[in-house]
């Protein structure tokens, strides 16, 4: 025998709230306060209520709504101006537009696991994909445990619970290293901060280059720079005032690629001739910076498709898809000198 479908009664009735005031929470009314929303927004989704039915309806009507969420990243403010995750966006509305769905970008930049089960509880939209995962790996595994309407843009770690999709960071540092050993360099700085997954997996590859070729790391040319121009200038500047010899870099970002050219310049040192360099991303302005910037290519709009494919499909069936890594390719332009 089929269940009945939950009623807006029953939801009132399950929240001990009047018909009316369920009514306006499930509207977002600003009568109601935040946490009867909450409350009453996670008894709808507890009892399949068709939350869609009852939410204003855009100006087209979409067959699903996602929410697009950034965590806070570790020591930091993340800032969606940052190129990459500007061309990672285009890439996720092209594949929700493909799929007749509105993408959403949320305000809330969940720093703990109760935060992210505040955004799965009271969110109205049909899933959330998250944009990194910061340092809330095991957050993420917990959120697991209880719901299936997410997925992660960020690393493939250890002992996943969760959906993710990424690109293959380690072969793809490795790569990029590998390809200035073979110019001769042979004093390789890694610049980047390597307390996030991925770009601590891009740190692995480029320590997993050098061992596979010969070369012993040198810790004082691991070097950390946020996902920022500035952060990387003064970086590499800190790095020549000390007198540390180096004649190559591997970026952890195109962003942080540019920010040690502009180093290098200023200080008159030329790329390539005397210091190769190389991002990871391959941004719009990577072709057409001075010089083109040599770099490690991540495909945003695959990842665009598969974020909201396995979305789709993990809120239809309930069911948690399985993780992708994505192949990345190394682009040889001008900063590498060949």
């Amino acid at each position: 025998m089929s269940r009945r479908p939950t009623t807006l009664q029953d939801v009132a009735r399950l929240a001990g709230v009047s018909v009316s005031t369920a009514s306006r929470a499930l509207n977002d009314s600003p009568s109601i306060n935040r946490q009867t929303k909450q409350r009453i927004w996670k008894l709808a989704r507890e009892q399949n209520y068709p939350f869609r039915e009852y939410m204003p309806a855009g100006p087209i009507g979409a067959e699903a709504t996602i929410a697009v969420v950034v965590p806070r990243p570790q020591g930091r403010d993340f800032m969606l101006r940052d190129p990459f995750f500007l061309d990672l966006l285009s890439g996720l509305a092209e594949a929700a537009r493909e799929r007749d769905c509105d993408l959403l970008v949320s305000h809330v930049a969940p720093a703990s696991f109760e935060d992210l089960s505040v955004v799965m509880s009271t969110s109205r939209a049909d899933g959330v994909i998250f944009l990194g995962q910061s340092m809330l790996h095991a957050a993420f595994n917990r959120l697991a445990e209880t719901e299936s309407r997410f997925v992660v843009w960020g690393a493939q770690l250890p002992d996943q619970k969760y959906c993710s999709v990424g690109s293959d960071n380690i072969v793809g540092a490795a790569r990029a290293t590998s390809h200035l050993v073979r110019l001769g360099r042979r004093r390789i700085m890694f610049l980047g901060d390597t307390t996030d997954p991925e770009p601590a997996q891009r740190y692995a590859g480029y320590l997993k280059a050098l061992e596979k070729e010969g070369l012993a790391p040198d810790p004082r040319l691991s070097v950390p720079a946020h996902f920022e121009v500035e952060s990387a200038e003064a970086a590499v500047d800190a790095l020549m005032r000390d007198g540390i010899s180096f004649d190559g870099v591997v970026a952890a970002s195109d962003v942080i690629a540019l920010g040690a050219i502009r180093a290098l310049r200023r200080a008159g040192v030329s790329t390539p001739r005397d210091v190769s360099v190389v991002g990871f991303d391959n941004v719009r302005f990577a072709r057409y910076a001075t010089p083109t910037l040599s770099t490690v290519a991540q495909d945003t709009s695959l990842a665009g498709r598969l974020l909201v494919s396995k979305l789709l499909e993990a809120g239809s069936a309930r069911i948690r898809s399985r993780s992708e890594r994505l192949p990345t390719d190394l682009i040889v332009r001008e900063s590498c000198g060949g």
